[in-house]
């Protein structure tokens, strides 16, 4: 009986210790957000603004942004807050998503823009090929664990 209740205990600490590991890891690997004035240059020369809420359909506590994003032809940048986690995307879509379903079934029509590493703002590069006038909506996916953590409509 002893030997199965430290079994036991054993298996639920590596558990902790897991989970503890896959969400604090990309925080501590997590790049500076950027600055106020790089972020206030993106946002001068955006052609569209959008807003993350927490409130969407396939949000919860552990998957959400919260703030402003701003598209540029060179540009995005993010003011604001991701839940953090690992192997976030940024994709533009012509339909607006708020679930993993949706994410999924809408996925092929998409546009990979870049990794985003860093969950307190970001700026990432906008691909030369990419035309903001040919999608709708701004998101945020996990590729690792299939998870839709946000969305914005931008027009």
């Amino acid at each position: 009986m002893r030997f199965l209740f430290n079994l036991l205990f054993t298996v639920l600490v590596f558990c902790f210790g897991f989970a503890a590991g896959v969400y604090s890891l990309p925080i501590m690997m997590a790049p500076p957000a950027p600055t106020q004035t790089a972020l206030s240059d993106v946002a001068n020369q955006a052609k569209f603004t959008a807003q993350f809420k927490k409130d969407l359909k396939g949000s919860d506590f552990l998957h959400f942004g919260e703030g402003d994003i701003f598209l540029g032809d060179h540009k995005i940048g993010f003011e604001g807050r991701l839940a953090p986690g690992p192997d976030y995307r940024l994709y533009l879509s012509p339909t607006f998503v708020e679930t993993e379903a949706e994410f999924e079934q809408h996925k092929s029509t998409m546009q990979y823009v870049a990794a985003v590493s860093s969950f307190n703002g970001f700026i990432v590069e906008m691909p030369k090929s990419v035309n903001l006038n040919e999608f709708t909506t701004v998101v945020i996916w996990c590729e690792s664990f299939g998870e839709f953590i946000t969305a914005a409509n931008y027009r």
